[in-house]
């Protein structure tokens, strides 16, 4: 009678199943940090930190190389900063759509730095040469939107900081300001002055004034210095709070 055969030893293809169901999981809960709205960004830095390289074998609980899991964790927590970010992407569109009309005039532009983001007033359309005292006739609309973006829902935990700029022009020997710095100052403190009295809150705001020292072009030229001679409004990132 022969011997009969010994029973093959079971199959372990299921591990890899397994370890793939557990990583779906893993992303399906990770995905519900935000169940409104998952943004591409963080989908994608998530998506990232999953990945296993082609090569790496799987074995059951063992699929996700040593590391991996930690490197998640920290991309978990920096979420709330990546969502910081998101918001104030969404604020700049915001900002484009309802100031529309003041970009088209030239008296606005909307850019962004490591700062945040920030608009930007065109001095000659807001002050008269050499002074401090807002067009209030030509600008109240302007400042009206400008105030009702301040004080909608997405700007409420914000920080603002206006900042006033100028040429490198002296001022007048019978100007009211000494130089450039207090020039400049002043125009940023008007600014805020006409935005608290349309409700905004001032506890948002801090100013600031750079005479001639941070010029966005070389002042070479009548356009340039028109350019640089402005009022920026800045939406503070949290890190320069």
């Amino acid at each position: 009678m022969g011997k009969s055969k010994e029973p093959e030893k079971p199959s372990s293809a299921w591990q890899g199943t397994y370890g793939d169901m557990i990583t779906l999981m893993l992303c399906f809960f990770v995905m519900l940090y935000n169940p409104s709205e998952i943004d591409p960004t963080q989908l994608a830095t998530i998506t990232q930190s999953l990945q296993m390289n082609e090569t790496e074998s799987t074995s059951g609980g063992m699929s996700l190389s040593a590391g991996r899991l930690s490197d998640l964790g920290n991309n978990i927590n920096s979420l709330p900063s990546l969502e910081k970010g998101k918001s104030l992407g969404l604020a700049k569109k915001k900002a484009v759509s309802l100031f529309a009309p003041d970009i088209k005039s030239n008296k606005i532009t909307i850019t962004s730095d490591e700062r945040g983001l920030i608009i930007t007033l065109a001095s000659d359309s807001f002050f008269e040469e050499g002074s401090a005292t807002l067009n209030i006739d030509q600008t109240r609309d302007t400042l009206l939107r400008l105030s009702e973006f301040f004080k909608s829902a997405e700007m409420k935990d914000r920080r603002f900081r206006i900042e006033g700029h100028t040429d490198n022009t002296p001022v007048a020997y019978d100007s009211d300001f000494l130089s450039n710095w207090e020039l400049s100052t002043a125009r940023s403190t008007n600014v805020l002055h006409y935005l608290a009295d349309y409700g905004v809150d001032e506890n948002q705001f801090s100013v600031a004034g750079y005479a001639d020292t941070r010029p966005k072009f070389s002042n070479d030229t009548p356009e340039a210095r028109a350019y640089n001679r402005r009022v920026d409004i800045i939406i503070l990132d949290e890190g320069h709070f």
